[in-house]
Order: structure tokens, then sequence, then C-alpha cells
């Protein structure tokens, strides 16, 4: 679960040139609020499309954030900070959207055995966030003395289940950024905000991406020396899986290497397609999020068929065969099988 330590909330008014920063946190005994934040926060975390960097070594929200993080700043004065950051930048945007800033410093107790312990002694990781949370329009009713009305508010926050399209967030031991932007024009100038001007960090493909460009590739080095794509890229997809549930990170070469074992031209091939394509040596992926995207694996043939299956089953003979004829036609037998069930 997270334990959120404090969160505070800050509003911007772009349209009436107001800000409206909060004095103190957000009361996170109250139940609403609490469920509201965690969230928020469980959903970037788990985000496989967010981005993954390092701080430049002249970054300044990073030394601040590390003397925040050493005890030398208070949290409410380093959220006013950089709310007013963020309202000087984005007041500046051609594309102004109306949001508020959330700021939260909270701990991941589901890490795993071997990981820091945070700073209130509670096993698990720490990590500050910050998101600019959307505000959108809704329509209430007004309830008058003989007649009801209807109203327009532009003060609403995103539902918890929204997804945030901008937020950072880092871990306090390691260092790590995970974060998510949109480019906005800004003085003229098409730039992401976030990682180019306020993170000041290097940009680098999210678990999303590298997953997809490693099931890509697997596939195609498998369809060009004549072998089954479908099978090929689901015992990529399980040993991703595997991999990333120990360590929270896999090496895209390896992934060749341990698919292509037997086969060392295609091993070769594989890794001169990974080495094209400028994938990471190693992409950090958060457990359960690899498992989501590597579970499972579907297909779907000429005639119209499809199946899904667990990527694992790849590597069990007897439970999934795919065979070929002398006129390439394919047969795909599905075995160990003790009930069916219309879906």
């Amino acid at each position: 679960m997270l334990r959120v330590s404090a969160a505070i909330l800050h509003v911007f008014d772009f349209d009436a040139g107001s800000t409206y920063f909060s004095e103190r946190p957000l009361d996170l005994d109250v139940r609403t609020t609490r469920s509201y934040v965690q969230r928020h926060l469980r959903k970037i975390s788990a985000n496989a499309e967010s981005r993954h960097g390092t701080f430049a070594p002249d970054s300044a929200f990073a030394a601040e954030l590390q003397r925040y993080l050493a005890g030398e700043r208070d949290f409410v004065g380093f959220s006013v900070d950089i709310a007013q950051w963020f309202w000087e930048e984005l007041r500046r945007s051609e594309d102004l959207e109306q949001c508020d800033l959330l700021v939260a410093d909270f701990t991941d107790t589901d890490a795993a055995p071997g990981d820091e312990v945070s700073f209130e002694g509670e096993a698990g990781r720490r990590f500050f966030a910050v998101m600019l949370l959307p505000r959108r329009q809704a329509f209430v009713h007004e309830v008058g003395g003989v007649a009801n009305d209807i109203a327009r508010l532009d003060a609403t926050l995103p539902n918890p289940s929204q997804k945030v399209a901008s937020y950072v967030l880092v871990d306090a031991e390691t260092g790590a950024i995970d974060f998510h932007d949109r480019e906005r024009q800004v003085g003229g100038e098409k730039v992401m905000v976030i990682p180019e001007r306020f993170l000041c960090c290097t940009s680098e493909a999210s678990s999303h991406e590298v997953i997809d460009e490693v099931s890509f590739i697997v596939r195609d080095v498998a369809e060009e020396f004549g072998l089954e794509p479908a099978v090929e890229v689901s015992r990529a997809k399980a040993l991703v899986a595997r991999t990333a549930d120990a360590e929270e990170s896999f090496s895209p070469a390896e992934v060749g290497r341990a698919v292509f074992e037997d086969r060392p031209e295609m091993a070769e091939r594989y890794e001169q397609r990974v080495s094209e394509a400028r994938l990471p040596e190693e992409a950090p992926v958060r457990r359960g999020v690899a498992n989501r995207l590597t579970r499972s694996h579907k297909i779907r043939t000429d005639t119209g068929v499809e199946i899904t299956f667990p990527s694992e089953l790849a590597d069990k003979p007897g439970y999934l065969d795919f065979s070929t004829d002398a006129e390439g036609r394919i047969t795909i037998t599905v075995g160990n099988v003790a009930s069916i069930e219309n879906r």
C-alpha cells in the first residue's frame, strides 16, 4: 500500500491571473481526501508509459529536493516554491490549461524485502511526487425556492481513475526519475516543460515503449528466419515478466540471447536490431507493470479466429503447439485442457 506522509494542493487560475497557494498540507485524516491522493499516486506509480531519466549535475530542483530530503527545508515552503515555478512557466504557454498542482511525499510499503527503510522507520521506498491536475468543466443543479437551475463549474478535479498527463515521481533513495508530460508552446518554442526546464533531466524510453520494441524485433527476426512469431514473442514476454518481477528491470539484449540461445545467427541478428533501435542496456520496470504488459499474448488468424493465451505457455510443450505443413498452412493445437467455458 501507499502511505502518504504529506500532500498539498496549490490552485492556479490563469483566466483571472491569480494563484491560491495553500499554507498547510491536506488533512489526510479525512478519508475521502486520503483516498483521492493515494489513488492518483498509485496510478502514476504503476504507469508503464512513464519515461525515465536522471538529473543533470546543474539541476536546481535536484539540489533543492536533496535539501528537503535531508530535513533542511519544510514541506509546505518547498511545495510553494515548486508551485511558483510552475505558475510562472505555464502562464507563458500559448495553449493554457486550467490546472492545479498536487505535491506529495509518500512511501510505497509494497516494496520487496531488502529495500530501504523509510524516514519514519517503515519498510518500503520513499518517493516525492509532483502532479499537474487538469480541471474540467462540470454541470450541477442549483435548487431555488420556486425553480431549479443548471450551473457550470470550472473547478472540478480529475477523477482518481482518470489519467494525469503531466507528473514527476522521484525515488528518494536512488534519485531515479519517472515522469510524463506533453509538449507545450511556450514563448514561441515547443518544449516539454517537466523534463527540459523543471527537472533538467535525461529522457529515456518508457517500459511500455521498450517492451513493445523488443516484441517487434523478436517478431521480425522470427519471421526472417522462418520461425513462428507468436511463439517467440510470447517466450520473450514471459522472460521479461520473470526478470522484471525479480529485479524491477530487464536487459533487452539478454531477452534475445535467451529466446534465441540455440540459434546463434538469430541472436546476432536480434542484437544488431537492438543496437540500431538504441534501446537501453537496462530498462527499469516496476513489479506488476511488466506482468500486466506481458502476461498474455494475443494472435489473430486470417480466418478471423482470435486466441489470447498466457505468455508462459509458449515454453510448455503440449499446451499450445504450432505446426506448419508443406504448403505453409499453420495448425494450432491447444492441449491439456480440463474444461472450456463460454466468455
